[in-house]
């Protein structure tokens, strides 16, 4: 590896970092490694009479965030548009396919240290029938239908918290925005 020009990680950097005298010590290698990861969660929805309720899924051992209850989620194939992986991750990970569907103006990002990468998702909202037979893959260990109005308060990422919001005032209670958000699918 070849250390980087000090002069050209000042450009980059921080001023202060620089005059510390920490550039010299950087290489360019360790400085690239960051990599961007796309994926894309979905927040899967039924209605119980006057109620909505969201599934969450308890993730399984050997899974990124083992043990933990998260939306679902997952990354895109090559050449694979957000909304289509969105489709195709809800049909592997449950075997639901939604009677409605919509983007979300709410995108989650978030930090991975394990493999060094920035993470971000467009979030997308399938409402499925009330009777809506789940069937969880290996991925997950256990579902659960939580209160709409409720899952703000289980979900553990910020970004994954706010999206809850955007279904319910935005979707469920047709909203301004809700048809400029829907995207046709067809069974």
């Amino acid at each position: 590896m070849q250390p980087v020009d000090s002069a050209l990680m000042c450009a980059v950097m921080d001023q202060a970092t620089c005059l510390m005298g920490l550039c010299s010590n950087l290489d360019l290698e360790d400085w690239r490694s960051l990599k961007h990861v796309y994926y894309v969660v979905v927040l899967i929805v039924r209605r119980q009479g006057s109620r909505s309720q969201l599934l969450m899924a308890h993730r399984s051992e050997g899974k990124y965030m083992v043990g933990t209850w998260q939306l679902i989620s997952g990354g895109l194939e090559p050449d694979e548009t957000a909304w289509h992986g969105a489709l195709r991750e809800m049909r592997e990970e449950t075997g639901l396919a939604p009677g409605e569907f919509y983007r979300l103006s709410t995108v989650t990002t978030f930090y991975r240290l394990d493999n060094d990468s920035l993470n971000t998702a467009p979030m997308f909202c399938a409402i499925v029938e009330e009777d809506a037979a789940v069937t969880m893959n290996s991925e997950h260990t256990a579902f659960e239908w939580v209160d709409v109005d409720e899952a703000a308060s289980r979900l553990m990422w910020p970004g994954d918290r706010q999206a809850p919001d955007e279904v319910q005032t935005v979707v469920l209670a047709n909203g301004i925005a809700k048809e400029h958000m829907r995207i046709p699918v067809y069974r």
